[in-house]
């Protein structure tokens, strides 16, 4: 709020003329307010004051360089990295940020005192208004007859604010001007003076801005004439609105400052947290560099719980997927190369030995041959089974009815040998899994058991649901397996101690475990010598279930 310090009485200057003296006088006359003659707009005390608008920028800042800043970026773009342009995305923004913040901040503020100017200069003229109004000269009790009358008593009476100056004006002379310790002195620049004599309108109260070579003015004019004037006296009190305008821009100079040093500490911090939020990306750039053909070990040590972070595990699982695939094919080559090798030799070394002379020669190689062939082709289709567990679509779960697969199963188990079959127990229930591949590894686990029971002995499949998953095994009553090879017989190409070689390639129990594993389970084995076997494919959380039946059933 601007305040009103005691500026002292105006005074008359040594040169001017004298007073003329008081005495009856004719009623005192307003001018009457119209166009204003001159084509300058000006601004009428009565009206709703407008606060005229700041300086135009200046023609290089409002025109800009089309595309400059494209550009730049797009030349940076290909030798920055992505920290550096991150931070520079941040510094860019903070510095939008602050300098509309500054702008509206400074545009509102210099608003507001251009308005505080011209609020304090029509309050001064209400005091002209009011001695209009009465007429009559409250030291004397006489009417005003001339103008320089109440103009004199007005100035006495009008306290000047800081960086606010008066004066009066007739003809083309200052007549009155604000004693000493006023600082702002209108009546020394001639082009103010200038102005009110030759640009101000003689019957208009304006409120103008007045830019000289001394300052820029926001100044009052309003033309007195009473009965006995010839010409107008010009009541002239204005503000030093560069002065006015000076504590803003000092204000708003140290923001500037500020605002430097806040985008200085913005990118110091700014430099540091974006190289803590990359860091890793940078792991992941550091493992992919390690990983080789031969070497698929590397993981990326995950931290936190973000976006990132969750980046990492997603990178940690590709490249599980990534040695996994690698490892089954590598493991692929090895088997074909290790398991094919044996028939092959065998079939080679019969032919070329062979008594071609000799049909009974003939014909024991070629039963050779042929049994051998078969037992290769067992192979390739085991291997090609392995080979696809990695796969995506090795498994396709659908909505399957576990008592009616374990019918089927049963069906096609009894034409594997002369057993006693049951079906221990069948669950009524639906779960979700693929059912040729829980048939394929059900099978096998039937045809391990035919091996190794007798002719007349009991083999029992069975199945089970409840909230935890879903249970499908088989049960033996043949030789048993020891504890110490119970894991070992779900590696590759590993048989049981009382196995034969043309029996199997020893890959039937890896691809139980196989499918079991893609179900998301688990193969469970449970065994002694002499006391037989239950395999047991452990299926979990299913989001269908009900209350398995417990019925035997025998079939012929």
């Amino acid at each position: 709020m601007m305040t009103r310090p005691n500026a002292g009485a105006s005074t008359r200057p040594a040169t001017g003329p004298a007073l003329p003296p008081l005495g009856e006088a004719p009623p005192t006359e307003r001018m009457a307010l119209g166009p204003p003659p001159s084509a300058e707009p000006t601004i009428l005390v009565k009206l709703p004051h407008v606060v005229e608008p700041d300086a135009p920028a200046a023609a290089g800042e409002r025109e800009g360089k089309p595309g400059l800043r494209t550009r730049i970026l797009q030349s940076l773009r290909g030798y920055s990295s992505v920290r550096t342009r991150v931070l520079a995305a941040m510094l860019v923004l903070s510095a939008l940020g602050l300098l509309l913040a500054g702008a509206t901040a400074y545009a509102l503020q210099r608003n507001d005192l251009n308005s505080e100017m011209d609020e304090s200069l029509a309050r001064s003229f209400q005091e002209l208004e009011t001695l209009l109004a009465t007429g009559i000269d409250p030291d004397t009790l006489e009417p005003f007859v001339e103008a320089d009358q109440l103009v004199y008593l007005l100035m006495q009476r009008t306290l000047t604010q800081p960086n606010e100056g008066m004066m009066a004006v007739r003809g083309d002379q200052v007549i009155f001007f604000a004693n000493e310790e006023v600082d702002v002195r209108l009546e020394d620049d001639p082009e103010l003076v200038n102005y009110v004599t030759d640009v101000a309108p003689p019957d208009q109260v304006t409120i103008q801005s007045v830019s000289t070579a001394f300052t820029d003015y926001r100044v009052l004019v309003a033309p007195v004439m009473l009965a006995n004037d010839t010409q107008p006296t010009f009541f002239v009190l204005g503000f030093d609105a560069e002065a006015e305008h000076q504590q803003l821009n000092r204000t708003f100079g140290t923001y500037a400052l500020i605002s430097f040093a806040t985008l200085a500490l913005i990118g110091v911090v700014g430099f540091l947290l974006v190289g803590k939020l990359l860091d890793p990306i940078r792991r992941v750039r550091t493992t992919a560099q390690r990983i080789t053909d031969t070497d698929l070990s590397q993981r990326i040590e995950v931290t936190g719980n973000d976006d990132l972070s969750d980046l990492t595990r997603t990178v940690n699982a590709m490249l599980d997927r990534l040695e996994g695939s690698f490892t089954s094919q590598r493991q692929l080559l090895d088997d074909v190369g290790h398991e094919l090798r044996t028939p092959i030799t065998i079939v080679q070394g019969h032919l070329e030995l062979q008594d071609s002379s000799d049909p009974r020669d003939v014909q024991a190689v070629r039963d050779i041959a042929l049994d051998e062939l078969d037992r290769m082709r067992l192979l390739v289709d085991d291997l090609v089974t392995l080979a696809g567990i990695a796969g995506p679509n090795f498994v396709r779960p659908e909505p399957v009815n576990l008592g009616r697969l374990t019918d089927d199963v049963m069906d096609k188990a009894r034409t594997l040998g002369a057993r006693r079959w049951i079906i221990d127990s069948r669950a009524e229930a639906i779960a979700v899994l693929d059912p040729r591949r829980i048939t394929q590894a059900w099978l096998q686990l039937v045809a391990n058991s035919v091996k190794f029971t007798e002719e007349g002995t009991t083999i029992a499949i069975g199945s089970r649901k409840d909230d935890d998953g879903a249970w499908l095994w088989v049960r033996d009553e043949g030789t048993g397996i020891a504890r110490e090879d119970q894991k070992r017989i779900f590696d590759r190409f590993e048989r049981g101690p009382s196995s034969k070689r043309t029996e199997g390639a020893g890959l039937g129990l890896t691809i139980v475990s196989a499918i079991t594993e893609a179900h998301g389970g688990a193969v469970e084995l449970r065994s002694a010598p002499g006391q037989g076997s239950t395999f047991t494919m452990a299926i979990p959380s299913l989001p269908l279930g009900s209350t398995p039946t417990t019925a035997e059933e025998e079939r012929p």
